[in-house]
């Protein structure tokens, strides 16, 4: 066997076996709707890039986003800043700081941009908050903490993007 094909990634084996066949199938449409899905984002994503949001509404966008609880979002409605944690505080102003310094967020289509605002949120997670170790990293990402705020996030995107600003109230 020829040793490039030996050792290569990014590949699955199928045993030949009886299931193999609806296996394939499978494979087939799962590719099919991720590609329908990478489609879909992308026409999101280049229609945030068009829609502004200024530098005060980003930093509303991620309090709500990484808020923790409940009770951290009431005080957030009632502008009760000072009885946030200083945890939580330092998180947003880390985000904030990421969305302002980071060079991806300096581009056309992130720069005082809604798709900007929710890659800021992304962006903590991946690039800028310490994990133990790249398991705990990947665990917060795909199912934990991470994800839970990214999804925050983009849901407030889609709203700010359709509604405007009234989508952080």
């Amino acid at each position: 066997m020829n040793a490039a094909l030996k050792n290569h990634t990014n590949s699955i084996k199928i045993r030949h076996t009886a299931s193999a066949q609806e296996r394939l199938k499978q494979a087939n449409q799962l590719l099919g709707i991720t590609n329908q899905l990478a489609n879909e984002l992308e026409e999101v994503f280049n229609h945030w890039s068009k829609v502004r949001i200024t530098d005060r509404q980003v930093k509303r966008l991620v309090q709500l986003a990484m808020a923790p609880n409940k009770e951290t979002l009431n005080n957030l409605k009632t502008n009760k800043q000072d009885d946030f944690s200083s945890a939580y505080t330092n998180i947003v102003n880390n985000v904030l700081e990421y969305a302002l310094t980071s060079p991806t967020q300096q581009e056309v289509s992130t720069k005082g941009t809604v798709f900007g605002a929710y890659n800021a949120v992304t962006g903590y997670f991946q690039n800028v908050r310490n994990y133990k170790d790249d398991e705990s990293k990947f665990k917060s990402i795909m199912y934990g903490t991470g994800l839970q705020r990214s999804q925050t996030a983009f849901d407030l995107c889609s709203s700010f993007a359709k509604n405007g600003v009234d989508a952080l109230n």
